[in-house]
């Protein structure tokens, strides 16, 4: 039913750009054009893709050891906090998502929180306008982590290994050190400026002379690995208390922060009942509010499902301008709608409804494009960074979970809790600090989303699950703020829409769009000029190539076929994919057995 066949392009592109834009060019070009997408990570007993590749061969490890998905996934998000420090963390927070093979389902919420002291104007000065830097770059930004709360619960409730057997690998490598990867040392060495003005940070982050480490130097994290320690020692408690939590709040204390010992010994995961849709005969299982995620994928795929995507092809103006429609008016609806349901009512299921989606299309043109400030939020009875990171996992039984957490910017804060080193995240920019005001990734909300004590903010993780014939087919996520939610979306529409393996449903080019601001931002050498003029023709004004790094996204991603399982690390960034078969370890890209 889902061939492992690869999906390629007419090398005409590759020879019009070559032609236009030199051999460099072309060079690039043709890799896409081609179907150059690396192949993904084959495990006939399991597989896990992650950012890391240390993290994933832990989580492997695991695997191998007899622990089922659930022990994997959470021995990988202990191991992205000492190998993925932009994004793994301790002092952060996320969202999973699992399937038991018995059918079972569940989501823990372990996103942040404000604390107590939190108000709804705090980012704001005496006239009302929202300081720069406050809510990004300073203790005030700091939300109360879940990380830990809710990786400890997901193991107690459906993980079979006990806590030293999955926190002590996470030990081992904090305290003893891993040569530091190319990337990592680049990404380490280019923030080295905002460490610098926090001592704590400085200290974990630089080398005893203030140099920044190099790529393959050892990296070791001694206070790290003595915060993990006590976790493994007392669980919750070593960290929610005890000495962990005296180290967080002085360092609060000390740069005018919120968080108090009140606040970390109160704080709860919870979990939710997931978001589910159906799309083309599969089942759809994602993550609810806070995240927006779930419902907005399901949602657009609804939007999308009277058409016939598949046929009109992949990279095709249609294909391209039915998505975007879609997605315009997705986000109008979370801007409105979307925020911690816990303190405000979400319709979800309103906005989940095909009905709804049928009405919310039903003024779509194929051929016109909509203007963002006409669509506006649907009538119905903010966001993690690029260096947020996805973990997906299935094991050999077909236990499934999609894991994604965050700090929020690239190392949140910059913050590190002296004598713990434990970055701290800087999430209370993801509510709205002013109705209608933008955050950091240009996502706009209002009273649904605005800051109040122990609210969640609001999310676009989206960790997602997808079904077939009672089976897990695909797990999947990514990393990239307000970018995740369209990601995912065309990650599951390559893989059943375009009939693609999993290496190019991960690989191939992508766009997005999130209604306000009213652009379309695609990946710089992935769509034919062609297409790109016919959207214009179409009245899409704004197309804007992707400005930043990689790419779009970071779609670490697991599927099940009828030979055994395939991971694969999206190739926009280092591999991390690992079979469970596989037994060599820490190599920069993942392979298989």
């Amino acid at each position: 039913m889902y061939p492992m066949r690869r999906c390629r392009w007419p090398s005409a592109l590759a020879r019009l750009l070559f032609n236009a834009a030199g051999p460099l060019l072309a060079l690039l070009t043709s890799a896409w054009a081609q179907g150059a997408s690396p192949e993904a990570v084959f495990g006939a007993k399991g597989v896990v893709a992650s950012r890391s590749p240390i993290a994933s061969e832990v989580g492997a490890a695991v695997l191998r050891r007899g622990g089922n998905a659930v022990d994997a996934a959470v021995a990988t998000g202990f191991a992205l906090a000492v190998t993925h420090p932009s994004a793994g963390n301790l002092g952060g927070g996320g969202f999973m998502v699992i399937r038991m093979v018995d059918g079972t389902l569940a989501a823990n919420d372990h996103r942040e929180k404000a604390p107590a002291a939190a108000f709804r104007e705090m980012f704001q000065d005496e006239q009302g306008n929202v300081i720069d830097g406050l809510s990004t770059a300073s203790h005030l930004a700091v939300g109360v982590p879940g990380s830990v709360d809710g990786l400890l619960s997901a193991l107690e409730k459906y993980g079979t290994l006990e806590r030293r057997e999955v926190i002590e690998p996470a030990v081992r490598l904090a305290r003893e050190g891993f040569p530091l990867p190319h990337d990592t040392a680049r990404s380490l060495a280019g923030r080295q400026a905002a460490f610098a003005r926090h001592l704590a940070s400085a200290a974990v982050f630089a080398k005893g002379d203030g140099a920044p480490y190099g790529p393959a130097e050892t990296f070791r994290q001694p206070d790290l690995a003595a915060s993990l320690e006590r976790v493994l020692r007392h669980g919750r408690a070593g960290f929610y208390a005890g000495e962990t939590a005296d180290l967080i709040v002085a360092e609060m204390q000390r740069g005018g922060g919120l968080i108090t010992h009140a606040d970390l010994a109160t704080y709860r995961s919870v979990w939710r009942e997931p978001i589910r849709g159906t799309y083309r005969g599969h089942d759809i299982i994602s993550m609810p509010p806070p995240s927006s995620g779930g419902a907005l994928l399901v949602q657009m795929l609804n939007m999308l499902e009277a058409y016939d995507i598949g046929a009109m092809g992949f990279g095709s103006a249609a294909a391209m301008h039915h998505v975007i429609e879609a997605e315009r008016r997705a986000y109008a609806d979370r801007a409105e709608h979307l925020g911690d349901a816990d303190f405000h009512p979400v319709p979800v299921a309103q906005l989940i409804d095909k009905a709804y989606a049928r009405r919310r299309f039903s003024d779509f043109n194929p051929q016109r494009a909509s203007r963002s400030v006409a669509v506006g939020a649907g009538a119905v009875p903010p966001p993690e960074s690029p260096d947020t990171t996805h973990v997906s996992v299935i094991d050999k039984d077909g236990n499934a979970v999609a894991f994604t957490t965050t700090l929020n910017l690239a190392y949140g804060s910059k913050i590190v809790a002296a004598g713990t080193g434990i970055l701290l995240n800087n999430e209370m920019d993801d509510f709205s600090a002013k109705d209608n005001t933008p955050n950091a990734f240009g996502l706009v909300g209002g009273d649904a989303n605005a800051i109040e004590p122990g609210k969640r903010m609001l999310s676009s993780m989206t960790p997602t699950l997808v079904v077939k014939d009672g089976g897990i087919l695909l797990v999947t996520g990514s990393p990239g703020g307000s970018t995740i939610i369209t990601t995912v979306l065309q990650v599951v529409m390559n893989l059943i829409d375009h009939g693609m393996d999993l290496s190019d449903a991960v690989g191939r080019p992508r766009f997005h769009h999130q209604w306000q601001p009213d652009r379309v931002i695609y990946e710089p050498l992935g769509f034919s000029p062609d297409t790109l003029a016919i959207l214009k023709t179409w009245d899409h004004q704004q197309l804007v190539p992707w400005p930043f790094g990689r790419g779009i996204g970071d779609a670490n991603s697991v599927f099940r076929g009828a030979d055994g399982f395939y991971g694969m690390s999206d190739p926009r960034n280092a591999g991390g994919a690992v079979g469970v078969d596989r037994l060599d370890v820490r190599q920069p890209q993942g392979g298989g057995s």
